[in-house]
This record gives structure tokens, C-alpha cells and sequence, in this order.
């Protein structure tokens, strides 16, 4: 239990965190084309992250992927340039026009789970087994994004459905944010 409650600790601060910012703003542009009435897809949309997450996590523990920390860290704003220019493109925010979300959303979490990969190969003993820690640390960052996930839902009820802000706007505006912080940090990251 011990070891589930540390790495769950780990999941939790991996999203929580003030060292959290590109996670946090791939969360916020990932989720700001969704309104409260959506919150099922959200969920189901952050879990897909996690898959790929946990996945990436997984095989980097084993030792079968590596990939340059410094190419890792570039990537990890350039998912969030490119969620977020995706949703500038959005003419309609229906189910359908929404499925790529569940595709990228995944693939992203591959990507950003190598941004953490080293850390955990290093901190499980070579005896450990992995199943409780990666579980732990999986759970957290769940945990964590539902957190993030939801006070950006609740802003969205608040401004969208109650205060008559248009929909485009919101979108626009997170995504606007999104985009601008993370382009710079991928100015700061770029790795060559």
C-alpha cells in the first residue's frame, strides 16, 4: 500500500503541480472545446490520455523505448500547439467532428508520458515489480486530470451556459492562451 500511495502521490503531482504548466495547458487546450453537458466525453477523452500515458511509462520501464529527453521536452509543448490550432479550425462541436479528439489525445499521451519516463525507471528498484507503481502513479494522474478537468467545466457552465459567453469565444480564448505559452516554451525547448 505504501508503494501505491507514494506513486499515486507522483501521479498526483505530475498534473497538480506549479512544474506541471505543459501538462496542465494540454489539459486546457485538449478540454476547451467541451461545455459541462459534455463532461462524459472528457472523461473518456482525459482517460485516453492516460492509456497512452501509462503505455509510453510501461515500455520505458522495461527499457524497450528511449527517446532523447531534449526532443521529449520539445514535443511536449508542440502536442499542445498543435491541440490547440486544432481547435481554432472547429466549425462544429458535435460528437462526430469530435472523434479525432480520442485519437490525439491518446497519441499525445504517448508522447508525454516519455517526459517522465526516466524519472521512474530511475526511482524502481531493478527487483520491483512494476504493476503497483505504475497503477499508483496511473491512478494519480487520473485523479489529477479530473481535477483540472473539472474546473475548467465548471468555468465553461458558468461562462458559456449561464453568462451566454458565445462558445467560439471560450474555445478561442483558452486556445489562444494554450497556444501562446506553448509555443514559446517551444521556442525555449527547441533541441537542436
Amino acid at each position: 500500500m505504501n508503494d501505491f500511495l507514494f506513486y499515486f502521490q507522483l501521479g498526483w503531482e505530475h498534473i497538480i503541480s506549479t512544474d506541471a504548466l505543459d501538462h496542465q495547458l494540454f489539459i486546457l487546450a485538449l478540454s476547451a472545446i467541451y461545455l459541462w453537458q459534455n463532461w462524459k466525453q472528457v472523461v473518456v477523452l482525459v482517460t485516453a490520455f492516460t492509456i497512452g500515458h501509462s503505455l509510453t511509462l510501461a515500455l520505458s520501464v522495461f527499457d524497450l523505448v528511449r527517446i532523447d529527453s531534449s526532443w521529449v521536452e520539445f514535443l511536449i509543448p508542440l502536442t499542445i500547439v498543435i491541440t490547440a490550432i486544432a481547435n481554432f479550425t472547429r466549425i462544429q462541436f458535435d460528437k462526430r467532428s469530435l472523434r479525432l479528439n480520442y485519437i490525439l489525445a491518446l497519441f499525445f499521451g504517448l508522447i508525454h508520458g516519455l517526459g517522465f519516463a526516466n524519472s521512474i525507471r530511475f526511482m524502481l528498484a531493478s527487483h520491483q515489480r512494476i504493476g503497483i507503481p505504475l497503477f499508483g502513479f496511473n491512478v494519480g494522474l487520473e485523479a489529477g486530470q479530473l481535477i483540472v478537468v473539472s474546473i475548467i467545466m465548471v468555468i465553461s457552465y458558468l461562462l458559456v451556459n449561464r453568462l451566454k459567453l458565445p462558445r467560439r469565444w471560450w474555445v478561442w480564448v483558452l486556445s489562444g492562451f494554450s497556444l501562446l505559452v506553448s509555443a514559446n516554451m517551444c521556442i525555449e525547448r527547441w533541441p537542436l
